[in-house]
């Protein structure tokens, strides 16, 4: 049984794509055991509540320097005897020591086709205003396995979602999230929990 840790900074769409999964059968051999917003407000934590998921909130403010969160952080998911961590709207920094130790066991969803529109400063709605300014006729969804970059480690799954004349950026996310981010990461975390994931070269190759 993969044992899952939810990061998640807001309303938790994602991890609710996640919880639904799981009920559906869609994701087997595999349990959400916490999760842990940095902001006290996410309706994520709300949503881990309604379903009987341990959740708790770890901010930085609530600590002396980011040395102490960071520590906080690790040791709570230390807690829990973790296969995976799931990055779901995260928008913390992690620390360096966090990814060290969960090498290619931190996936994250990037709501564009890595490697457009991605890296520092691409996050939130801000990708989908990029992606429209520029004129592109297809955008998309990413998720990727982290690592030390930003938005650079091996990609798992990709979709791709149209651009609509007239979009806006919230209309573009929606659609986004609708199409691609909700279907491909509950797929990854399948893959991920039946041992159909490895990683060669940088590169992930799935397994029949």
């Amino acid at each position: 049984m993969l044992r899952i840790g939810v990061l998640v900074s807001g309303g938790g769409t994602n991890l609710q794509a996640i919880i639904d999964a799981i009920a559906a059968g869609k994701i087997t051999n595999a349990s959400i055991e916490i999760v842990i917003s940095n902001n006290p407000g996410a309706y994520a934590l709300t949503r881990a509540e309604q379903n009987g998921i341990e959740h708790i909130c770890i901010s930085p403010k609530n600590y002396a320097d980011r040395g102490a969160f960071n520590r906080a952080l690790l040791e709570k998911l230390e807690e829990y005897k973790l296969d995976l961590i799931v990055l779901a709207g995260c928008m913390v920094v992690l620390p360096p020591e966090l990814i060290d130790k969960y090498q290619n066991r931190i996936i994250n969803i990037h709501p564009a086709l890595i490697p457009s529109f991605c890296g520092k400063g691409y996050y939130g709605l801000h990708v989908h205003e990029e992606v429209l300014k520029r004129g592109v006729k297809l955008t998309g969804a990413t998720v990727h396995f982290v690592d030390a970059g930003t938005d650079t480690g091996p990609i798992i799954l990709q979709k791709a979602v149209e651009v609509q004349w007239g979009d806006s950026p919230e209309i573009l996310q929606k659609r986004v999230m609708e199409q691609a981010e909700w279907q491909i990461m509950p797929q990854a975390i399948n893959l991920i929990a039946n041992g159909k994931v490895e990683v060669i070269d940088g590169k992930v190759k799935i397994k029949e």
